[in-house]
């Protein structure tokens, strides 16, 4: 009768063993890769978040009790949290429970602050709408001396690392520290000896961005614009005239390849060829080494260039009208030729 007894719990032992192994322990994950993400959002109803779960493991209701059992359900978290292949359930819960895992969000060559929103929108658990408020909001901008023209420049694009539910104000708050640690002492000197003040600067580079791809080429377009601001000319430049057409129309998708006369008559406040000096704000995000070619811009006498067409992604430059304009009607020509009108 004892021998009886004494399997009796062995097997009743064994039993709940494998119970709890079956529940806590035992390979529960239905995926290919080495790992895979798992994302809760805070608003997400218990329903929603086992639904995302489910589609990743082999075995809901071990994982539903195994989750009761490590008060897992009443102590949901939101964020991005990578799941190893052949975790088991404890693994797997203690993974959403304290291992929210950063991720890189990168932005680059945005036009407006709106599309900058959009960008991050696909990359963090936060909307467009939400990100865009925070980046408005008045308090924030007069505090740190931006407003609706220039907030953008505050952006220095890169790649950053961020959780991906952090909150709109706290990603924004982020970015001005990054903004702040970017201006160092020694890129302050320098926008002082050029006569900019920060967003100047990067207002210039957006520019200088635009009109040329090559970097070895930035640093002398920096200085033919210094020069025409140290000369109190017009900067005539031609990206400022296709982005006062974008925005007049509110049509940013629209590729214009030529700028033409009567383009120039636009009015707008970032039109160079009717403005004088620097647009109230960036035409575009610019890169850093857009930047630092306002910041450590080729010395020299050049107050004119234009496109040329036999070394592609370069320009011609002059110092004087006549010269110039010998060079444009090269480009002119090349422009007629390839039947380029717009």
């Amino acid at each position: 009768m004892k021998k009886v007894t004494l399997i009796s719990i062995t097997i009743a032992f064994m039993l709940l063993l494998y119970s709890y192994y079956n529940t806590m322990h035992r390979d529960n994950t239905n995926f290919d890769e080495d790992s895979t993400f798992l994302y809760i959002n805070s608003s997400d109803s218990i329903v929603n978040i086992l639904d995302t779960i489910n589609k990743k493991i082999k075995f809901p209701k071990t994982f539903l009790k195994a989750a009761k059992r490590m008060d897992y359900i009443e102590n949901v978290k939101s964020g991005r949290f990578r799941v190893y292949k052949g975790s088991g359930n404890k693994e797997i819960i203690n993974s959403l429970k304290f291992n929210n895992t950063p991720l890189t969000v990168t932005f680059n060559n945005q036009e407006r602050i709106q599309d900058l929103a959009g960008s991050i929108s696909k990359q963090i658990s936060a909307d467009s709408l939400s990100l865009l408020n925070a980046f408005l909001e008045k308090n924030f901008l007069v505090e740190n001396g931006f407003n609706n023209f220039n907030l953008i420049s505050m952006y220095i694009p890169n790649s950053y690392e961020f959780f991906w539910n952090v909150e709109p104000k706290i990603f924004r708050d982020k970015m001005l520290e990054e903004y702040n640690n970017f201006w160092n002492e020694d890129r302050i000197e320098k926008a002082k000896s050029v006569g900019l003040s920060k967003t100047e600067v990067i207002a210039l580079a957006s520019i200088v961005q635009k009109e040329s791809v090559k970097l070895d080429e930035r640093p002398v377009i920096s200085r033919v614009y210094l020069n025409r601001l140290k000369k109190k000319m017009k900067l005539q430049a031609d990206p400022t005239v296709i982005y006062s057409i974008k925005s007049y129309y509110n049509n940013f998708d629209t590729i214009i390849r030529r700028v033409l006369y009567r383009d120039l008559k636009l009015n707008s406040p970032y039109n160079t060829y009717k403005i004088k000096g620097l647009p109230p704000g960036p035409i575009s995000m610019p890169d850093i080494s857009s930047i630092d070619a306002v910041l450590n811009s080729r010395n020299h006498n050049y107050i004119f260039f234009v496109a040329d067409p036999y070394n592609p992604g370069y320009h011609l430059f002059a110092s004087k009208l006549s010269q110039h304009n010998k060079n444009k009607r090269v480009y002119t020509r090349w422009l007629n030729s390839k039947k380029i009108y717009r």
